[in-house]
């Protein structure tokens, strides 16, 4: 018999790293008590007290109304919220830049993952990721919305070429940018993978080789966070440094 209920240990951690003169990323992980399970990231941009705002402002809004959630009815009813606050929270960033000129060119980047029952629900906005990791493998589950990922899945340049393009920072899509959001979702099976979500800050200083032998450990995720933003300052920390790890116990 399937276990509907997950309980874990997480972690969520963001640092400024060693170039950034101020930190724009805002991470969360929140637990109801029907135990579903909330991971959020997001990268801001527009500079001091526009990307942060955005950031923060994004994850407080989705934080607030998963709060008052006493549980979902089903997968479904637990999508269309999630599309629904997703909306809201654009809509905020949106019509503050229209309202007030100091904060145009503002938005964020957006990663959910939601656990409920033996779904999981993923959303991206940007290039912030989700990974799962079971048997020892680790997989993207999302697709970064930058110009040059369309470059490369169009073929027009090389895995290897992406990874040193100088315009591999340019969002196609973000919170906040345009009037009405469009998103990356689906509902995936969920078996009690351990989940990382991270911004740019992380997976651009750390390879992917290198973040899955740190969560294959046998440290506990408070240990395994830390030693992944250590890593990612050790390599240059070029960004802010940010991340959600939560682990199961399928026992």
């Amino acid at each position: 018999m399937k276990k509907s209920n997950y309980k874990g240990h997480f972690c969520y951690k963001s640092e400024i790293g060693k170039v950034r003169i101020n930190n724009e990323d805002a991470v969360k992980v929140l637990v109801n008590g029907n135990g579903n399970i909330l991971l959020l990231a997001a990268d801001g941009m527009g500079g001091h007290n526009k990307g942060d705002y955005a950031s923060f402002e994004t994850i407080r809004i989705l934080s607030e109304s998963f709060k008052e959630k006493k549980g979902f009815l089903n997968s479904y009813s637990a999508l269309t919220w999630l599309k629904n606050i997703v909306k809201t929270a654009n809509n905020s960033i949106y019509t503050l830049q229209d309202n007030d000129v100091s904060y145009k060119g503002m938005g964020t980047t957006l990663t959910c993952a939601l656990i409920f029952k033996n779904k999981l629900i993923v959303l991206n906005c940007g290039d912030s990721r989700i990974y799962s990791l079971k048997n020892d493998r680790l997989i993207q589950l999302t697709e970064d919305q930058t110009y040059v990922n369309f470059l490369l899945q169009s073929g027009q340049i090389t895995r290897e070429e992406a990874l040193v393009h100088p315009e591999r920072h340019v969002l196609t899509n973000a919170i906040g940018l345009f009037p009405s959001i469009s998103v990356d979702i689906k509902v995936l099976k969920y078996n009690g993978e351990k989940l990382l979500l991270c911004t740019d800050g992380l997976y651009n200083n750390v390879s992917e080789k290198d973040i899955l032998n740190i969560l294959i450990a046998n440290n506990d995720v408070e240990d395994k966070a830390q030693s992944l933003i250590n890593l990612a300052n050790f390599n240059g920390g070029s960004d802010n440094i940010s991340l959600c790890l939560w682990e199961p116990l399928n026992d």
